[in-house]
């Protein structure tokens, strides 16, 4: 681990200790409600960092009444379906899914997916903490899905193309190249439109994968690469910046409909803690963790505006294809969004 992200990960982990240290008797004795968060990734991770700022904040804010246990690494459940189905039965309180893995169980959350949207981690967190939100929230609940829409934060900066061998520098670059992608069909959906070959693999296989040429490349956000230590294999990356890493936080309806509106304020508020911790972790680390690919000896390219624009033209009728699929409010609203979000920078 580098030592920027041991030290802020040393930050938090001081302020937890604090935390803990501080209110250790009334949350173990006198707790009136407990929160378990799940994660599927580790203490490594921006989606853990950002629950220790929750739990610090919620804890001490609520003076003891409200506890909060983090699980990691799956400990809890070990996939997105089986999370949802905890939080629907009250048995999980929060747990995130990126906007593909919500499209299992909301498709038009796919929305968020869409490639080329998104042109600044400004832009995209303006986006993200506006009327989209809001629909996703509201809509969710009209559906009874028994899950409650808390917030959005990032999980790992921007997916861009990286390959084994072959450098990508323009769409026709991936024509005929098997590119690992997740279950989601938006996911590929863009790999196919630019002239590639879809091939869905679980994270635990993607290493392999590429060590035996299963695949010949992969579209990720670099803090994932070096975390799972993908730059031994991918030697390419084009900074495309295809999508924003959003990942959206579920709370269990059953649980938030039996608690007091004070608490509630304050999980929402702690969320707000919550998501500026985990963003600026991935800021952070953002340009070192590209620093270690090159170290590797891998390339990264940057594209010209004129180039990047070319891989927008060829993912062009994504927008068509999510049309035909769940009609043209959600992109509607996506594009306003991100018109609104321009004029205020």
């Amino acid at each position: 681990m580098n030592t920027k992200r041991k030290v802020l990960l040393g930050i938090y982990a001081l302020v937890f200790v604090m935390s803990i240290t501080g209110i250790m008797r009334s949350t173990s004795s006198q707790a009136e409600f407990t929160i378990k968060a799940a994660i599927q990734a580790s203490t490594q991770d921006e989606d853990y960092v950002g629950l220790v700022a929750f739990k610090e904040y919620v804890e001490t804010k609520s003076e003891g009444r409200v506890k909060v246990d983090i699980y990691t690494s799956g400990q809890f459940c070990g996939s997105v379906p089986e999370c949802i189905s905890n939080l629907q039965q009250g048995v999980l309180e929060m747990f995130p899914s990126t906007a593909g893995g919500t499209g299992n169980f909301f498709a038009p959350a796919q929305v968020l997916d869409l490639p080329y949207v998104f042109t600044s981690d400004k832009q995209a967190i303006c986006v993200l903490n506006g009327p989209m939100l809001d629909k996703i929230r509201q809509s969710v609940l009209e559906r009874s899905l028994k899950i409650r829409l808390i917030g959005i934060a990032n999980t790992g900066g921007w997916r861009n193309f990286a390959t084994t061998k072959k450098p990508i520098h323009t769409p026709d670059d991936l024509k005929g190249q098997k590119i690992r992608t997740t279950p989601a069909e938006i996911q590929q959906q863009l790999v196919k439109q630019l002239g590639a070959n879809p091939t869905p693999i679980s994270w635990a296989e993607l290493y392999t994968a590429l060590a035996t040429g299963v695949v010949e490349g992969s579209k990720n956000g670099i803090q994932d690469i070096i975390g799972a230590k993908l730059q031994e294999h991918l030697k390419y990356i084009i900074l495309d910046g295809h999508s924003y890493m959003a990942t959206l936080w579920w709370f269990s309806e059953p649980v938030w409909q039996t608690l007091p509106s004070d608490i509630q304020s304050i999980i929402q508020d702690g969320f707000k803690k919550q998501q500026a911790a985990a963003n600026n972790l991935v800021a952070t680390e953002e340009e070192n963790s590209y620093k270690i690919f090159e170290q590797a000896g891998g390339t990264i390219y940057r594209p010209s505006v004129a180039e990047k624009q070319a891989f927008k033209n060829a993912a062009s009728n994504m927008r068509g294809w999510f049309i035909s699929e769940f009609g043209s409010e959600w992109l509607n609203l996506l594009e306003s969004s991100v018109a609104a979000c321009d004029a205020q920078q």
